[in-house]
């Protein structure tokens, strides 16, 4: 199964990157949680930034604003997952192109819809 770095886990289970991260999880497949300011979301490590992940990272879903994706993006290209998901809201157009020279699929997407319909 995929290891899923989830940018902007929170633990507050009300939050759509909360509950991505239990359905990655209860789909088999291995969230992590990328969030500077915890140590740990649902039972696992969280990390400040997509580049201090020791492991190779298959996806990466988005749950933060296009404000705030410029050092991000910088570490997707240089990290280069498969794919990159921007959940609803994270939209961020313009950097698209640059993911996709980099050779990562980009997707606009909501990655619960994508988990419940065996789209992911």
């Amino acid at each position: 199964m995929e290891k899923v770095a989830v940018i902007g886990a929170s633990p507050k289970e009300e939050r759509y990157s909360n509950k991505a991260q239990r359905l990655l999880a209860e789909y088999h497949h291995t969230p992590i949680p990328v969030a500077p300011g915890y140590e740990e979301i649902e039972g696992r490590k969280v990390f400040s930034a997509l580049k201090d992940i020791p492991e190779n990272v298959d996806t990466v879903t988005v749950y933060i604003g296009p404000q705030h994706q410029e050092k991000i993006v910088a570490d997707m290209v240089d990290v280069k997952p498969r794919r990159v998901i921007f959940n609803p809201g994270t939209e961020n157009p313009a950097v698209y192109d640059q993911l996709k020279q980099a050779g990562i699929d980009v997707v606009e997407a909501c990655t619960l819809v994508l988990l419940k319909t065996g789209q992911f």
